[in-house]
C-alpha cells in the first residue's frame, strides 16, 4: 500500500469512503453489548495530493463505534507506512511501528488497536528473516502477533479490480515453508490471502508446518469476475469440499468475512443502494454455514475486512449479519466467533 497514488489498477481511491451511499441503508445494530474483537482490519493512507483517501484512526473509530461493542481490533498489513529508505528487508517495519504509535493514542472507550500482524518476505535467509522478525517484535511494543505474506496469484489479473501479488508456487517454495515453519517455532501466526483456484498449495503448505498456526483470510476468496463470472454455483461445489479437506489441519483457522470485495463479483459496489444484513445472509450465508460446519466456532471468527469491504456496506450492516446468521448458537459459541477465538489465536491481551 503506498502513501500515495492508487492502490491496485482498477481500484478508484476512495470509493471505500462513500458515507452518504452506506447511509441509504439504515440499520440499528443488533445485540449492541456483545464484545467483539475485529480480528482484521487494514489503515491506509492513499490517492492523490489532490484528492487523498484516507482511512486511519479516525475513520475506523467511527465505524467501530457506529452501534457494536467492537472493544479490540488486529491490524493486518497492507503496504502502508513502510519505510522506503530501510534495507529492503527492514523496510516493512515502518508499518509496524507506525501503527504502534497510532495505537498509543486510543483513547479508552474507543476500540482498542491489540495486535499487528505483519508483513515480510518469508523466503528470505534465515539470518535476515530472524533479524526482520526481530526488528518487528521491537518496534511492536507487545503488539506485534504474526506475518501475513500473501499468495494470491491469478494468471489474469487485468480483471481483478485488487490483483495480488503473490508470485508462481509461493507456497510450495522451500524457502518459504522453512520460513513459514520459523514463524512457528518463534511462536508467531502466519494469515494467508490467496484465491479460491490456489487452494491446493495453501492445503500442502498447512501439511508441511504442522507446529505453525495458519489463519485463512476471507474464505480463500472465491472469485466472481474475469472467467469465474457467472460460475459461482460450480465454485461453491468444489470449494465446499476443498474447506473440508483443509479444515482436517488442526493448524488452521478461518476468518469469515471478506466476501463483499469487488473481486468476489456480487457488484454491491455498483448498485444505487448498498446490501442490508438480510441481503448478506440470503446471498452469502450458505458460504458461512459450512465453514461453521467444518472448522466449528472455536476456529472460526468474524472479520470485517474494512476499508476494502466497505466499498460495499457499512460496519453496522457487516456485524448485523453476523448476529443474525448466528442467532440460534449457543452462547459459548458465539463468544467464540466474535471474540474467543481472535483473542486465542493472536494471543491478545484482556481488554483494558
Amino acid at each position: 500500500m503506498t502513501q500515495t497514488g492508487g492502490r491496485y489498477p482498477g481500484w478508484r481511491p476512495g470509493i471505500e469512503l462513500r458515507d452518504d451511499w452506506l447511509g441509504l441503508v439504515p440499520e440499528t445494530a443488533i445485540d449492541p453489548h456483545r464484545e467483539i474483537v475485529d480480528p482484521h482490519h487494514h489503515l491506509w493512507r492513499h490517492g492523490t495530493p489532490d484528492a487523498p483517501a484516507v482511512y486511519e484512526m479516525d475513520a475506523l473509530w467511527r465505524d467501530t463505534g457506529a452501534g457494536h461493542n467492537v472493544v479490540q481490533t488486529v491490524y493486518i498489513e497492507c503496504r502502508s507506512y513502510w519505510d522506503r529508505d530501510a534495507p529492503a528487508h527492514l523496510q516493512s517495519v515502518g508499518e509496524t511501528r507506525t501503527v504502534v504509535q497510532m495505537a498509543a493514542q486510543v483513547p479508552r472507550g474507543q476500540a482498542q488497536i491489540a495486535g499487528i500482524i505483519a508483513q515480510t518476505e518469508l523466503v528470505l535467509p534465515p539470518d535476515q528473516l530472524h533479524a526482520a522478525l526481530d526488528a518487528h517484535e521491537a518496534a511492536g511494543n507487545g503488539l506485534f502477533k504474526g506475518i501475513r505474506n500473501s499468495g494470491a496469484r491469478d494468471a489474469e489479473p487485468q480483471h481483478l479490480a485488487i490483483p495480488g501479488r503473490g508470485v508462481e508456487n509461493q507456497y510450495g517454495d522451500p524457502d518459504f515453508i522453512r520460513g513459514a515453519a520459523i514463524l512457528g517455532e518463534r511462536g508467531l501466526t502466519l494469515d494467508s490471502w490467496h484465491y479460491h483456484h490456489q487452494h491446493q498449495e495453501f492445503l500442502d503448505l498447512a501439511r508441511a508446518v504442522p507446529q505453525t498456526t495458519l489463519i485463512l483470510d476471507h474464505f480463500g476468496t472465491p472469485l466472481g469476475v474475469g472467467r469465474f463470472e457467472g460460475k459461482r454455483d460450480d465454485i461453491f461445489a468444489a470449494w465446499k469440499d476443498h474447506m473440508s479437506e483443509l479444515a482436517e489441519c488442526p493448524n488452521v483457522m478461518a476468518k469469515l468475512g471478506g466476501l463483499c470485495m469487488p473481486d468476489n463479483g456480487y457488484g454491491y459496489m455498483h448498485r444505487d443502494l448498498p446490501p442490508s444484513s438480510d441481503e448478506i445472509v440470503e446471498t452469502q450465508g450458505k458460504w458461512y454455514a459450512h465453514m461453521l460446519d467444518v472448522f466449528g466456532p472455536e476456529r472460526c471468527m468474524f472479520e470485517s475486512n474494512f476499508p476494502v469491504d466497505r466499498m460495499s456496506l457499512s460496519y453496522r450492516v457487516y456485524y448485523n449479519a453476523m448476529k443474525k446468521l448466528v442467532a440460534g448458537a449457543s452462547e459459548s459459541e458465539k463468544t467464540a466467533l466474535f471474540s474467543g477465538t481472535a483473542a486465542r489465536v493472536y494471543r491478545l491481551p484482556l481488554p483494558a
